[in-house]
């Protein structure tokens, strides 16, 4: 399928969830036509990372859009256990593995994710958190205990290596130097921070746009790695008292361990892949400096509304 703002088409498996399920696409069209009533858009991006997007829209007929990011709101929260324990982490050694606010796994499928980790033998700090018994619409919450989720001897086993918490802070992680590497649900906002602390992700998308968000970032922009771009996480249900999931779809063992193993090596392709993010995590942070794409960006904005002003 050709989308505007790809270079590559977008393979219907990776739509966004609102797209495939009915009751929302007419209201997605719905607020996408009304865009053109629009005076401007402001957009949380930076024309460096998006050169092609942004062109695709940036044509007659359009309302001007404005790349202002990369914006962040900024932690509140310390975590002074957890920051200690990177600190004690060699440069680059650590997979993060986080899902976000809403974002969350059962005992099946965090057994498949211990599994992984254990064989790919890489430092590791992990976000698990508890679904809700509402499913995708209800907000996770955190176990009072690991081990009712986890294999047995896990938590011991990778003591040594590993580090298992709830609600991570995660810009303050991402910022950390022991991190290496990012599974992540690929949220845009986690998208972004990744680019910015220069971190390369392995993509795991869950629900809304995210699908979407991981295959720019795999395969149109290059550089990111699959761990499983068509999951979906909201089909199933939560079986009360022990956390099982049941239906839904699950990503092995095997999936998980060879997408980490690619996203931490340090040579050939996925080698040139973090080099890559480190360049553009230098635009970044030249777009907000002034005469910066996004600086400049904000600048056209606020004359334009200025101009505009009745």
């Amino acid at each position: 399928m050709a989308i505007p703002s790809l270079e590559k088409p977008l393979p219907c498996k990776f739509l966004p969830s609102v797209v495939v399920e009915k009751e929302w696409l007419p209201l997605l069209i719905d607020n996408t036509r009304r865009l053109r009533e629009a005076r401007g858009i402001v957009v949380n991006t930076f024309l460096e990372l998006e050169t092609y997007a942004l062109g695709s829209v940036s044509v007659a007929g359009n309302p001007p859009v404005y790349p202002v990011g990369p914006l962040e709101e900024e932690e509140e929260e310390e975590y002074k256990e957890v920051m200690e324990w990177l600190d004690g982490q060699p440069a680059g050694s650590v997979v993060f593995l986080c899902f976000g606010s809403m974002g969350s796994f059962a005992k099946e499928q965090a057994t498949e994710i211990a599994a992984a980790l254990e064989r790919a033998g890489h430092r590791f700090l992990w976000s698990l958190r508890r679904p809700s018994e509402m499913g995708i619409t209800g907000v996770p919450g955190e176990y009072e205990n690991f081990d009712d989720v986890l294999p047995g001897g896990f938590l011991d086993r990778t003591s040594g290596v590993g580090k298992v918490i709830g609600w991570a802070p995660q810009m303050a992680v991402l910022g950390h130097q022991s991190v290496g590497g990012f599974v992540s649900h690929c949220g845009w906002n986690s998208m972004l921070e990744s680019v910015w602390f220069g971190v390369p992700i392995g993509a795991w998308p869950m629900y809304a746009e995210q699908q979407l968000n991981a295959f720019q970032f795999v395969e149109d922009l290059g550089f990111a790695e699959e761990i499983r771009m068509d999951y979906r996480w909201g089909s199933g249900k939560i079986i009360k008292m022990d956390y099982r999931w049941d239906g839904g779809m699950m990503v092995t063992a095997e999936e998980i361990e060879g997408g980490i193993r690619r996203l931490m090596a340090a040579e050939n392709d996925e080698g040139r892949k973090r080099k890559t993010v480190k360049e553009v995590s230098e635009m970044s942070k030249k777009a907000l400096t002034e005469g910066g794409s996004s600086c400049s960006s904000l600048s056209r904005f606020i004359q334009d509304v200025i101009d505009n002003i009745s």
